[in-house]
């Protein structure tokens, strides 16, 4: 079976997502300001989510989610860069050309 090109940028996204691997992971200042212990918490919740639907993962990539933690509302997101990270990757489902980004943030600060 062939892999499809969003099978595969969903693979590649849920590894950096999960486990750190293939990418960079921000938090923002919002997010890097709260309690250590909070902090944590976040970046567990965020490499356990799984409540991707067809309104929050339109395209199926695993590349945006959001949640409710300790009264607050957070939000993740994955961006897609050429190696230099100047600009967007000419191709997301090749690792040898994109670099990822992940960021972690509060949701207001969207």
């Amino acid at each position: 079976m062939t892999e499809t090109v969003t099978e595969r940028i969903r693979a590649l996204n849920d590894a950096l997502r999960r486990s750190g691997r293939g990418g960079d992971i921000y938090l923002t200042r919002g997010v890097a300001e709260l309690p250590p212990e909070l902090r944590a918490t976040i970046i567990a919740h965020v490499r356990e989510f799984a409540d991707f639907t067809p309104e929050n993962d339109p395209h199926g990539e695993h590349d945006f989610g959001a949640f409710q933690l300790a009264g607050l509302r957070f939000c993740w997101k994955i961006d897609y860069y050429d190696r230099a990270r100047q600009y967007g990757s000419p191709n997301p489902s090749d690792p040898r050309v994109t670099t990822r980004l992940l960021t972690i943030l509060l949701a207001d600060e969207y």
